[in-house]
């Protein structure tokens, strides 16, 4: 069996069972990002020898018969806006080009304790902002299925990673869609937790209220050992939510029984490309060929999502971003007149555009005689887009929609046109706004060879929930 593009089971399988060490397979992830990267570019970063090293370490403590943690000798990416003691985390932002954190994220400590082994720095948006990995400040990551086209975003170097088969895991984040629309793109899972669900310490905030840490992998049973590892309160997060963990894998492949799916008329308007919709209701044919029913839904507040979103996002981004000023640590202009000058020339060469775009619609939408207008009515709406999902979920288990109106578009076919890219998270920012979970799994492929995705909601805290009904779909396609 070849190590590349096996299932994580299968590897840990082969690791527990001796047939391969953790360095032998260290090393060919690392064989795979040699050869495939220097196309893809899904990774700022990454260094053999270290690598090399935490699977040596690894091996030792198998040999000399220690417990060893859940994700015993398996390769994982991270996004870089997780900080990794004494590594750089830059967000892919000049801004924090030489920025070193003296401490690891809550969810990198987890994967140290799991025994995986870190593989390096996955590509990203500026600052988790965008939706194509083209608003990188170092290099534009390209879709593993064909360079010609983008990965998705923000989270593209993480999916196009493992659908390059450079590792079988990543971390990606989430806050309007970044894990879930790149993990359609690029032809892998990706889940969005519920929010609260996994610490978000020392992940460099985008969104406070919105953002989310979440697995991406090339299957389910990959993404729920993944969940497993990184979720649990965390206390230094006063957000996380102290609620029992599941064993996510234990109950992954026992089928829903009288799973009641929904679907809303308006994830299926104007503006969804044929090819995506066919593949979507395929998939529901799917699912009824399984025994489960396929019931309507309305979620009528869902056509303010992306409106909604980009004040609230853009407002909390400017608020966030604010410590980025040239004075206490990050990236300082080396010329300037005055404070002032120094503050304004810093931001202005640190930040790319689109980051700039959203600070100065966020720090508008928050400026006295506005803050009514735009920022106290987005949270209402808010509010109404939860409570749509809690009377659907009254009626359905899980709700199934498309990932993105669209199969992955051509890298600087919409860079000049910001209104477009934002309509590409069109489906999945609702899921951020109510805090609820959401997973991307592959459906099916466009005519142009393009993977497609199915999205599935659940309602909060439902993440059993949602893997074994993905795993339902994703048994019958195997």
């Amino acid at each position: 069996m070849s190590i590349v593009g096996s299932t994580t089971e299968e590897l840990l399988g082969q690791l527990a069972s001796g047939d391969v060490s953790c360095v032998e397979l260290t090393s060919a992830y690392l064989d795979q990002i040699a050869a495939r990267d220097p196309e893809v570019q899904a990774f700022l970063r990454y260094d053999r020898d270290d690598a090399l090293r935490q699977a040596e370490r690894i091996d030792a403590k198998r040999q000399s018969g220690q417990p060893l943690g859940k994700l015993a000798g398996l390769p994982v990416a991270v996004k870089d806006n997780m900080c990794t003691k004494g590594q750089p985390t830059t967000c892919a932002s000049r801004m924090l080009e030489d920025f070193v954190p003296p401490y690891d994220a809550h969810v990198v400590t987890r994967l140290k304790e799991a025994d995986a082994v870190l593989m390096g720095r996955a590509n990203l948006d500026e600052f988790a902002m965008g939706s194509s990995t083209e608003n990188s400040a170092f290099q534009v990551t390209r879709n593993p299925h064909n360079a010609e086209f983008a990965p998705g975003g923000s989270s593209g170097g993480s999916a196009a990673a493992v659908g390059a088969g450079m590792t079988p895991l990543a971390l990606g984040s989430d806050t309007g869609g970044s894990i879930r629309q790149p993990a359609s793109f690029c032809g892998v899972v990706g889940m969005k937790p519920t929010y609260g669900r996994v610490s978000r310490y020392g992940l460099v905030a985008f969104a406070s209220s919105l953002d989310q840490i979440g697995p991406l992998a090339g299957d389910v049973t990959g993404t729920a050992r993944l969940l497993e590892v990184i979720a649990g309160h965390d206390a230094r997060d006063s957000t996380c939510v102290d609620l029992p963990v599941p064993e996510y894998t234990q109950s992954l492949n026992e089928p829903l029984s009288g799973l009641t799916i929904g679907i809303a008329a308006e994830h299926f308007a104007e503006g969804l490309d044929p090819e995506v919709e066919s593949t979507v209701r395929s998939a529901l044919d799917v699912y009824t060929s399984l025994g489960a029913t396929v019931k309507e839904i309305s979620l009528p507040h869902s056509r303010y999502a992306v409106a909604t979103y980009y004040v609230v996002a853009p407002c909390e981004a400017s608020s966030n971003l604010a410590r980025y000023d040239g004075v206490h640590y990050g990236f300082r202009a080396e010329s300037f007149e005055n404070m002032i000058d120094m503050y304004a020339t810093t931001r202005g060469e640190g930040f790319g555009d689109e980051v700039k775009r959203r600070i100065m619609v966020g720090t508008y939408a928050l400026s006295a005689g506005y803050y009514d207008a735009y920022y106290l009515k987005a949270l209402k709406v808010r509010r109404l887009i939860r409570e749509d999902f809690d009377r659907a979920f009254a009626d359905v288990d899980v709700i199934a929609s498309p990932v993105t109106p669209t199969p992955a578009f051509k890298i600087g076919s919409l860079v000049d046109d910001p209104l477009a890219m934002y309509l590409q998270d069109l489906y999945t920012l609702s899921a951020n706004l109510a805090g609820i979970p959401g997973i991307s799994i592959p459906a099916g492929t466009s005519s142009g060879g393009l993977p497609i995705g199915l999205q599935l909601l659940a309602p909060a805290f439902e993440e059993e929930r949602l893997l074994r009904a993905a795993r339902m779909f994703e048994q019958e396609s195997e």
